[in-house]
């Protein structure tokens, strides 16, 4: 069984690309840089761009099931560019596995596809897309979803995963934002109270995606469904950030901002970085502000029933695990954590 994993040098796509492998697939990835750590996994490496029809076509040639994990992630940018990678990059799989008769995609989506601005606790997958978005990247990934989901016939299964905030060792995103804020004294809660967040630890989202594929064949229960994934156990959203930081021997965060104030600053970084046109991405963004002031816990019992999903791994042998991953790296093999 040959799998192609897109994005497969990335956190999730290389801890899918390690649990394939243990369970005997042939893997082959598929990402537009060189990532080194993948050199040491026995898998075959393709470089190419995820909006190139052809170098998609090529990727996904020889194989049975498609893992499509690679996308523009982030809070901030141009919406060209966030469209290119996450909609016209999946169009472009959903055409190479047409062509070539691949049966089964698993598409890695988002929670953030259905968030409106307000709390979502408890929610399940019968919620709908909200009908205006404020960044490019949620709005990009829910029209991409969405074709992946209407795509879904009696010759291509597909089916769409939504974990939310993946975290783990070798993180390259959440986990090292955290630390290098932290140690620059640069965060601030925001608001008076700390709502609950789902996480999800990188080792159950890589095994949701297998369970997935497992169950995935046209005509399937699973074949055109989505899938809210999670560790099942929502915490407090500075609770988290704090552990995490303990782990890393910081100190906890200390000082909060009103929601208004975060706000009404999210607004002014938008309006410079759009102005000037500076690059990257700015302190704050009102997206950025509406999650971080929201529950966001959802109903993983599809997931469970369906998949035959249960978290491996609890959040306290996920911290455990940062913890020696932490004290194992020097600062300077963490991404973004020099001071």
């Amino acid at each position: 069984m040959k799998a192609l994993v897109t994005g497969g040098g990335g956190f999730l796509g290389r801890a899918i690309v390690r649990r394939l492998l243990e369970a005997n697939y042939s893997v082959r990835s598929f990402s537009r840089g060189r990532y080194p750590k993948l050199d040491f996994l026995n898998v075959e490496v393709r470089q190419g761009d995820i909006t190139s029809g052809h170098a998609v076509y090529k990727a996904c040639e020889d194989c049975d099931v498609v893992f499509h994990v690679a996308a523009k992630v982030g809070v901030w940018g141009r919406d060209r560019d966030y469209y290119d990678v996450n909609v016209r990059g999946t169009k472009n799989i959903l055409q190479a596995c047409r062509s070539l008769g691949i049966s089964r995609l698993v598409y890695t989506s988002t929670p953030s596809v259905v968030f409106n601005g307000e709390d979502m606790e408890g929610i399940d997958e019968t919620i709908p897309y909200p009908a205006t978005y404020i960044s490019p990247y949620p709005k990009t990934k829910a029209i991409a979803e969405a074709e992946v989901l209407a795509a879904n016939d009696v010759s291509l299964a597909t089916v769409a995963l939504r974990p939310h905030l993946i975290w783990g060792p070798d993180d390259s995103h959440l986990i090292p934002a955290i630390l290098s804020r932290g140690c620059r004294g640069r965060l601030f809660a925001i608001g008076s109270q700390s709502r609950l967040v789902d996480f999800t630890y990188i080792d159950n989202a890589a095994e949701a995606h297998l369970l997935a594929a497992q169950k995935l064949w046209p005509g399937s229960e699973v074949a055109g469904k989505v899938f809210f994934i999670s560790d099942g156990n929502p915490i407090p959203l500075w609770d988290f950030v704090n552990r995490v930081l303990k782990c890393a021997d910081l100190p906890p965060v200390n000082r909060s901002v009103s929601k208004g104030l975060a706000y009404g600053s999210a607004f002014f970084f938008e309006m410079l970085y759009t102005i000037l046109r500076i690059e990257g991405e700015p302190l704050l963004t009102r997206f950025l502000v509406d999650e971080l002031v929201t529950a966001h816990w959802f109903d993983i019992s599809s997931a469970s029933r369906l998949l035959g999903y249960h978290p491996r791994i609890s959040t306290e042998e996920g911290f455990e695990r940062l913890t020696r991953w932490i004290r194992e790296c020097s600062a300077d093999k963490i991404p973004h954590t020099q001071a």
